[in-house]
């Protein structure tokens, strides 16, 4: 309004004050003028906020589209639960089902993202499997095509993924999922998990934490960050810088004790300990069974006993890559069986149907 003020003195000079018709139509012309130019501004402003929006819009993004939502739903909460399928599968297991729907049961708020390489990028269909029908009756769970390169992009692993070398040593597939992990986290935050994980009790209260697989160990089946967080960025540097992919978990689980170990200035790490904000579970926390006992999965085992195992767990790792080929009886009271039963029905049932 600064040019219309400085017009006014001259209007009103050249009016004689006698003139009520000259004066109305003065008010008049005051009015016209204030509303085009409270007009242009406020298109100006909201072209701006256009634009303001359209450059958010542009942030770095692996998915293949944005998130879906249903109008007037409010936005999904902070902190998604990833699971990752770097292989080109898309057959899930009964493993991998209860996983998912075990994270989305313990997490009713929160959206569960499973992102897989196998899926075709632009198809608006799943495939035709008994496993995403079934996932598809949670509301918080989404399905999605994986893009590497861009989730890769702008970070220390970018070169790493480029080099086609990488592809044919022994554990690539492996690598590539402790990569994916480590990323997701630097750059989204959030939950990861594995797929041969089972929830028990929600997890959003783990923050910046990974748990001990055993002694000294951390493992990063499970991680929970926050975004650009300072371990998961000299976790991505340290898997460039030290790279070896023909030692089996020296970019997993080695990679996260090496890492912890110098940003804490230790040579042992002990239960529960937090160090620079970041926190080693014990391993009832997260693997209550070792690995070296996996077969106690598919033991008989009472449910009280069961339940002062679990007691202070709030999630159980499978070992799958070790318990892949035994046979479950799955109306037995192995503790695998109940695990099913109690945290995965809806697969617990299938499971039931076809055998």
């Amino acid at each position: 309004l600064p040019r219309m003020s400085n017009c006014l003195p001259k209007l009103t000079s050249a009016l004689p004050s006698h003139r009520p018709g000259a004066l109305f139509t003065l008010i008049i012309s005051f009015l016209f003028i204030a509303s085009v130019v409270f007009y242009q501004r406020t298109v100006k402003d909201a072209v701006g906020q256009l634009y303001s929006l359209s450059t958010q819009n542009r942030c770095e993004q692996f998915f293949a589209s944005p998130p879906h939502t249903i109008a007037g739903e409010p936005p999904p909460s902070p902190g998604d639960v990833y699971f990752v399928e770097t292989s080109e599968r898309i057959n899930p297991s009964y493993l991998f089902t209860c996983s998912v729907e075990s994270a989305a049961r313990a997490h009713p708020g929160t959206r569960v993202v499973v992102l897989m390489k196998g899926l075709a990028e632009g198809n608006v269909s799943l495939p035709n499997h008994w496993a995403f029908s079934l996932l598809s009756r949670f509301p918080n769970v989404e399905i999605r095509p994986l893009d590497l390169a861009e989730l890769f992009s702008g970070t220390p692993l970018a070169k790493w993924y480029s080099q086609p070398e990488h592809q044919k040593e022994p554990y690539f597939l492996p690598v590539l999922s402790d990569a994916c992990r480590i990323t997701i986290m630097w750059k989204f935050g959030g939950i990861y998990l594995d797929t041969d994980f089972i929830v028990l009790k929600n997890l959003k209260n783990l923050t910046n934490a990974l748990g001990l697989q055993s002694h000294d160990v951390l493992n990063g089946a499970f991680l929970s960050f926050k975004p650009k967080h300072e371990f998961m960025e000299l976790c991505m540097q340290d898997f460039v810088d030290n790279y070896n992919g023909w030692i089996w978990a020296h970019q997993g689980p080695e990679l996260l004790t090496r890492v912890f170990k110098k940003l804490c200035a230790i040579s042992n790490i002990q239960n529960g300990m937090i160090c620079k904000g970041v926190s080693a579970l014990p391993p009832e926390a997260l693997y209550p069974i070792p690995w070296e006992e996996w077969k106690k999965l598919f033991e008989t085992i009472s449910s009280s006993e069961l339940h002062n195992l679990l007691k202070n767990t709030y999630a159980v790792h499978v070992w799958n890559k070790l318990s892949h080929d035994a046979r479950l009886e799955i109306t037995s009271q192995a503790l695998l069986a109940q695990l099913y039963s109690q945290s995965c029905p809806a697969t617990f049932a299938q499971m039931k149907k076809d055998s």
